[in-house]
């Protein structure tokens, strides 16, 4: 499998992060790593590697960044509404940075699907739901999307309300809900198995299947076996399932 790295500046975070590509042709994925993972995560999982006939064959290139977490949503030091304040630097470095660095390794401005596992998998539909207009496609992988579940304390202002997709999903009205209708698609799997329940995985991607049905947004939810637990190795097998549908 053919690889790149790069190191991109953030002026919003004062520091480089890492972006590496795999593959030279194909669908455009950004793959964002799990809790307070690093863009070498996914092939040190064998995440790469589950999809490498993919990336080989040119119907894939896969973009893996770094993650801020540590600075954000894992900092319990904070309370949630600076910690959805901390997120927006990491946004900013997402769609000022590494969004316009995809599309000069892409040769001019393509459709990038976002993709995740646990709190990659928040990111990733949370881009998506966001910015739709950049990511029309999300595969989410065992995600929680309530930050404010992750140990979260304090009073949640607009940034937090912002960055929770459980929260403004559920509001979503108008001419926007109708553009999101017609714009995005989320896929949200996720295993039933060990930790799927006590990560709040399980249950947060049902409601977040549910609200989606009731908004008429585009989304597919597939629950995978009791023996499916939290972890890479189902990831992986989730993943090659579903990546070459899309690609």
């Amino acid at each position: 499998v053919s690889r790149e790295v790069t190191e991109l500046w953030s002026d919003a975070i004062g520091a480089a992060g890492t972006v590496i590509r795999y593959g030279h042709w194909g669908r455009a994925v950004l793959a964002f790593p799990s809790e307070q993972g690093k863009a070498w995560d996914f092939e040190n999982n064998g995440m790469i590697g589950a999809v490498s006939n993919l990336i080989d064959e040119g119907r894939l290139k896969l973009y893996c960044v770094d993650s801020y977490d540590a600075a954000s949503w894992s900092n319990q030091n904070i309370p949630v509404e600076e910690r959805a304040r901390q997120h927006g630097r990491y946004e900013s470095w997402i769609l000022s940075e590494v969004v316009p660095w995809i599309y000069r390794d892409c040769g001019g401005e393509v459709e990038v699907a976002t993709l995740g596992c646990s709190m990659g998998a928040f990111h990733a539909a949370n881009f998506a739901l966001k910015r739709a207009d950049l990511f029309p496609l999300a595969m989410c992988f065992s995600g929680n999307y309530d930050p404010a579940s992750w140990h979260g304390w304090g009073e949640r202002g607009s940034e937090a309300y912002f960055n929770s997709p459980l929260d403004y999903a559920g509001n979503l009205h108008g001419d926007h809900l109708d553009w999101l209708r017609a714009r995005v698609t989320l896929l949200l799997v996720c295993g039933q198995g060990q930790w799927e329940d006590t990560t709040g995985s399980l249950s947060s991607t049902r409601r977040f299947a549910e609200l989606l049905a009731s908004k008429g947004i585009r989304h597919e939810l597939d629950l995978w076996g009791f023996d499916v637990p939290h972890d890479w190795p189902s990831w992986r097998a989730q993943l090659a399932h579903h990546l070459p549908r899309f690609c």
